[in-house]
């Protein structure tokens, strides 16, 4: 059985933005793949407060959504990678903004966040 949407995206950038970025995870996800981290194991260990089962699906999604694609190594343990696809990489500009946005603003956000 397969989820249907209840709720439709209306037909404007902002809300297929947050439809692809929406999970408290896919953020930091993306960043950590386009900075080399590729295997699974790798990301929960950057990610510790998650847990494997949420960051498999935000994975999942991303995938689905090709931000990253997922390289599957036929192997006797069988290895996972993650990468950014090129759809994906048009995404670090606005990430990078996000994040050095973030770092300017850092105390005003840590007071209003807490």
């Amino acid at each position: 059985m397969t989820y249907q949407r209840k709720i439709p995206i209306l037909d404007c950038g902002h809300e297929y933005v947050r439809e692809i970025l929406y999970g408290r995870w896919k953020i930091p996800l993306i960043y950590y793949i386009a900075n080399g981290v590729s295997r699974p194991g790798e990301l929960q260990r950057k990610i510790p407060h998650a847990s494997r089962r949420v960051l498999d699906a935000q994975l999942t999604q991303l995938v689905k959504h090709e931000i990253i694609s997922k390289t599957v190594f036929d192997e006797t343990v069988p290895k996972v990678e993650y990468q950014l696809t090129e759809f994906g990489l048009t995404l670090m500009p606005v990430m990078m903004a996000m994040i050095k946005w973030g770092n300017n603003n850092i105390e005003q956000l840590k007071r209003v966040t807490r």
